[in-house]
Order: C-alpha cells, then structure tokens, then sequence
C-alpha cells in the first residue's frame, strides 16, 4: 500500500507495536500473522495474572474484529492521500499527534514500569542469591515465591526465568497498552474527520456550487464517519467492560498496598505501587478522553450546520438540514458493554468510588 509522510507520521509508531502481535490492520492477514498472534496470546497465557488477561482479550478481540480495524485503517490511509488542502492536513497531524502522545504516555508507564519490576527484582534481592544454588528467596520480575521458592536453582535456570518473565513483562505492556494505542489512535483520526466536516458543514451554501449535489457529499460523508466510528465502538465494547472492572479492583487494591508501603516505610513497594497506579490511571484517562472527544465532535456536527446560511436555502433543504441535526443529537460513544458510556464523566467517578474505598480502609487499618 502506498504511504506518504503524513500517512508515516500518524501509523508507523502503532505498526511497530501492534506487527508482533499480528493485530496490525493493514497486514496481509495469512498464516505468518496467525501464527504471531498465537504465540502471542500463548505467552500472556502463562502469566495468570489480570493484566495478561486482558492482553489476551484485547489482541483476540482485535483478531476477532479484524475487518472493522481494516476499514477503518485502509480509510484512514486513503483520507490521508487525498489532503488537497494545508487546513486539512494542519487538522490531520494535529490529530495525529494527540494519538502519538497518547501512544508514547501508555507505554512510558508500561515499559519503564516493566524495567522498574526487572531492576528491582536484581538489586533489592539478596546480593548472594547468584551462586551454584540461588537462594530460595531469590527476586524475579514477577512474584514468584511460592511456585520456585522450593527447587534449588542453577544460576543459569534462574537468570533464564529471569529473562523469560522479563519479557513476558514487555509483552504483556504490548499486548495490553500497545492495543490501546492502536485503538485509540485510530477513533482520534475519526474525530478529525468530524472536524474536517463540521467546517465543511459551516461553509455550505457559501460558495457557487452545485448546492443538491454539496449536500448529498456532505450527508453521505457524515453517514460514512458515523458507521466507521460505530464499527469502533462495537470492536472495544466488551474490552472496555473487562478494562473498567478489572482497572477499578486494581486500583484498589494497588491503592490499599500503596497506603501499607507508605505506612511501614517501603521505599521498594511504593516505587512499583506508583508506577501500576500511574499506567491503569492514564490508561482509564486516554479512554475517558478520547471516548469523551469522540462525543463532543458527533454532537457539535448540528451546531456547525445550524450555523451555516441555512436561511437562504429552499424548504425542502431546510427540512433535511433538520435530519442532520436530529442525527447529530445521537452521537457514536465508547460503550463498555453497550451500556456504560465512557467519558470523563465516567473517569470521576472510578476515581471518587475507589478514593471513597481507600478512605475507608486506611481508616480500618488506622
């Protein structure tokens, strides 16, 4: 497929992660890919843990959905072929780059959060555990205590564990954060193209066109956007349902081990329970965010055609400037599960429910 440096700016660093993983939309999807993507799920398998389960449910769903992404990515790249203007490529990589810093957010936590467990696990261990025999209380990445604490390990066993749950570490950060990115990237190049056809909308009938065949453009455009975003929306619903329950028990739990830590002083403890706090929470914002922009754009499309020299037209264009209008008042939403709505709104109240929880341990432990 044809790239050029705009197509390169907005999806190179989303192929790069989501390729491994054989969730990459725009690959050839044949054997070479499955297998990826088996190898992939196969790994996390191993690590039964909740964060592993969701890279799994995320890279599945995003196999499973596959031709949704496909549409909406192979759109992606013809919109950016056909940038005729600088206004639309200035809105274009401006939206672009709200998903490239999103990207580079989710995996700072994931991957430094990742290297913290690993350097941790080397140099708050006990400094004697590398010998012949490694000591039963020896560190990895991951706690491993009651399932290797009762073998006598070689040196070169134990650095191989080390090394596999390391990076079984960074591909669950991929597979979980990494699929975000993806995802999230591509719902911010929708609400560009919202954007792009809000201003459109607010010049109609300004210009000597064909006034019938202008709006037909428009009204097909706004219909075409409006089910590529629905296809966004019904190949993370059950995802995000998953990522709200299991994020709100985590945070909790992490919080309740962040006040412990604090409480008998454990410097080792609060970096690690800092650093998950700081992914779920900026993982929960991004979708917030996002889920939110998405939103506003649907809905600000009836207020930028109502600005439009509506006035001036016949009533037969009036009446169907008032169908885009009434559209527009149902706006395409992240919905976990079709029925919780994904916002700010939404964020809050994670936040306050699960500040409310600790609240109220702190007091028990006090």
């Amino acid at each position: 497929m044809l790239w050029n440096d705009d197509i390169a700016y907005a999806m190179t660093p989303f192929k790069l992660l989501s390729w491994p993983l054989g969730t990459w939309p725009l690959q050839e999807y044949n054997k070479c890919s499955l297998v990826r993507s088996i190898v992939s799920i196969s790994s996390l398998a191993l690590m039964i843990i909740t964060c592993g389960t969701l890279a799994v449910m995320k890279i599945s769903c995003f196999r499973i959905y596959a031709n949704n992404l496909t549409r909406n990515f192979t759109s992606a790249v013809n919109d950016y072929l056909a940038i005729d203007t600088e206004k639309k490529r200035t809105i274009m990589r401006q939206h672009a780059f709200i998903g490239r810093v999103i990207c580079c957010s989710l995996i700072f936590f994931a991957y430094i959060g990742s290297v913290t467990f690993g350097l941790v696990a080397l140099f708050a261990g006990d400094k004697n555990q590398v010998r012949l025999n490694v000591s039963k209380d020896a560190a990895y990445p991951m706690p491993s205590t009651c399932t290797l604490a009762n073998f006598h390990i070689s040196t070169s066993v134990y650095l191989l564990i080390f090394v596999v749950q390391y990076i079984l570490l960074v591909l669950t950060s991929t597979g979980n954060l990494g699929s975000d990115s993806l995802f999230l990237a591509i719902t911010m190049h929708v609400c560009g193209q919202v954007k792009l056809l809000k201003d459109e909308f607010m010049n109609f009938g300004m210009e000597n066109k064909n006034i019938n065949e202008e709006f037909v453009k428009l009204t097909m455009r706004h219909r075409h956007l409006l089910d590529y975003a629905e296809l966004l929306a019904d190949t993370i619903s059950f995802v995000l349902l998953a990522q709200l329950l299991i994020s709100c028990i985590l945070i909790c739990i992490t919080g309740f081990q962040f006040i412990l830590a604090l409480k008998v002083g454990d410097l080792v403890m609060i970096t690690k329970t800092v650093m998950v706090l700081g992914c779920f929470l900026s993982q929960l914002f991004a979708y917030s965010f996002v889920g939110d922009y998405l939103k506003y754009q649907m809905e600000e499309v009836a207020h930028s055609i109502y600005c439009c020299n509506w006035q001036c037209l016949s009533v037969k264009f009036m009446k169907n400037v008032l169908f885009v209008i009434m559209r527009s008042q149902q706006p395409v939403q992240l919905a976990a599960g079709k029925f919780i709505v994904v916002n700010i709104e939404t964020y809050m109240t994670i936040l306050k429910t699960s500040l409310s929880y600790l609240s109220v341990l702190r007091v028990m432990l006090d």
